[in-house]
């Protein structure tokens, strides 16, 4: 009988105990929604762009999450190409990611992403101009730190493979990190 109330008695503490500590783990889980602020700079081909770039995201758990982003270019990349005057400009881009974390430290995630995207783009040269759209394939690598749990920045390298042998970018961008 005693080694009964004993073991009653264990499973009961750890019955109260278990939902404490499944409060205590979900008080520091990084799920939630996120918003990024990005400057970049892309590389088209000969042109690099720069952009100005917005992200809203959720995570569902420590490991996984999905994202959107829509971009704009900033500043036009002029070249001479054959001995013309050539203005490429980045009208816009919109993608969709899923996204993998790996927390590294408190506050501190690697991460890795997969995507589509789609991308417009205007080029001008002696007085005529023709803009253009292509879908990619994407995917990249980075890092994030928030500094206080909420607030942070985040670094990281995406690579556009365009649909029909159209080329690729590579994109660079750093920007704010803000958790809800």
């Amino acid at each position: 009988m005693k080694d009964a109330l004993i073991a009653a008695a264990s499973l009961a503490a750890i019955a109260a105990a278990f939902p404490a500590a499944a409060q205590a783990q979900d008080a520091t889980t990084n799920a939630g929604a996120y918003v990024n602020l990005n400057l970049g700079i892309g590389s088209y081909g000969p042109a690099d762009v720069k952009a100005i770039q917005g992200r809203a995201g959720y995570r569902f758990n420590d490991w996984v999450g999905v994202e959107g982003e829509l971009a704009t270019g900033l500043d036009s990349d002029k070249d001479t190409i054959s001995g013309v005057r050539v203005k490429q400009t980045l009208k816009h881009e919109a993608a969709a990611y899923v996204v993998g974390f790996a927390p590294v430290a408190a506050n501190t995630d690697l991460i890795a992403r997969v995507g589509y995207g789609t991308t417009k783009a205007k080029v001008s040269a002696a007085g005529v101009s023709a803009s253009d759209s292509n879908e990619s394939f994407n995917y990249g690598v980075g890092a994030q730190h928030r500094f206080d749990g909420v607030n942070g920045i985040r670094a990281d390298f995406t690579r556009q493979e365009f649909r029909h042998d159209a080329g690729h970018a590579n994109v660079w961008t750093v920007g704010y990190v803000r958790k809800f």
